[in-house]
C-alpha cells in the first residue's frame, strides 16, 4: 500500500494581502517561510520517494524549505505547469474584499469555489480539474502503483481539483471545500483505489 500527501504551500506574500495570485509568480511571505518548520513536522513520519510541484515559486520554495529541514535533499522533485493555481484572469492582484465590494460578495465566492464558473478570462475549477487530473493519473499514480509514496505540493485550486477527483466530491459540493495554507491531507492507495 503506498501513499499519497497533498500538501498546500506556505502562506505567500500576496496571500498575507489578501489578494488573488492565480499565475503571479509571487514569494513566500516572511511568515509563511517561519512556518515551514511546523509544516516539516507532519511529514516527518513519512517515507516520502517522489515530489510533484508545480513551477511557482511559492510552491517550489515551500518544497525547497521542507526538504532542507527533513534533510530530504536528494529525494527527486518533479516541477510541472499541470499543477499551477488556476488563473484568477482579471482578478489577479486584486484585493479580495476590494472585489466584494465591486462585484458582491456571492459572485466573488462563485468565482473562487464554484465548478464551472470561471472569473473574467480566468479558469473554472473544472478547468483546472481537466488538466490536474490527467498528470496525476498519468504520472503520480505511476509511482503510487509501483509502491512509492509521492507527496504533491501545489496551490489551494490545483488541490481542490485533485481531491475532487479522489474523493468523489460532487460538482454542487465542491463549493464548501477549503484547505488552508500548509493544509495537509493523506490518502493511502492500493489496487487503484484511494482511502484516507
Amino acid at each position: 500500500m503506498s501513499k499519497l500527501l497533498l500538501l498546500r504551500h506556505l502562506q505567500s506574500q500576496w496571500n498575507k494581502e489578501n489578494r488573488w495570485a492565480g499565475w503571479t509568480d509571487i514569494p513566500l511571505s516572511e511568515e509563511g517561510i517561519l512556518s515551514a518548520g511546523e509544516t516539516s513536522k507532519k511529514l516527518a513520519g513519512f517515507k516520502i520517494d517522489k515530489v510533484y510541484t508545480s513551477p511557482l515559486i511559492r510552491n517550489k520554495e515551500t518544497v525547497s524549505l521542507i526538504l532542507n529541514i527533513l534533510d530530504k535533499k536528494d529525494l527527486p522533485v518533479v516541477i510541472d505547469k499541470a499543477l499551477d493555481e488556476r488563473n484568477y484572469g482579471r482578478l489577479q492582484g486584486l484585493n479580495k474584499e476590494d472585489a466584494k465590494k465591486q462585484f458582491g460578495e456571492k459572485q466573488v465566492h462563485l468565482w473562487r469555489r464554484s465548478w464551472n464558473i470561471a472569473p473574467p478570462e480566468g479558469e473554472s475549477l473544472k478547468d483546472v480539474y481537466h488538466r490536474t487530473t490527467p498528470f496525476l493519473k498519468k504520472y503520480v499514480e505511476k509511482d503510487l502503483k509501483e509502491g512509492k509514496n509521492a507527496l504533491v505540493v501545489a496551490s489551494h485550486n490545483s488541490l481542490r481539483a485533485i481531491v475532487k477527483y479522489i474523493e468523489k466530491i460532487s460538482d454542487e459540493d465542491i463549493i464548501n471545500l477549503e484547505i488552508p495554507y500548509a493544509g495537509l491531507r493523506q490518502y493511502s492507495f492500493e489496487n487503484g483505489v484511494y482511502k484516507k
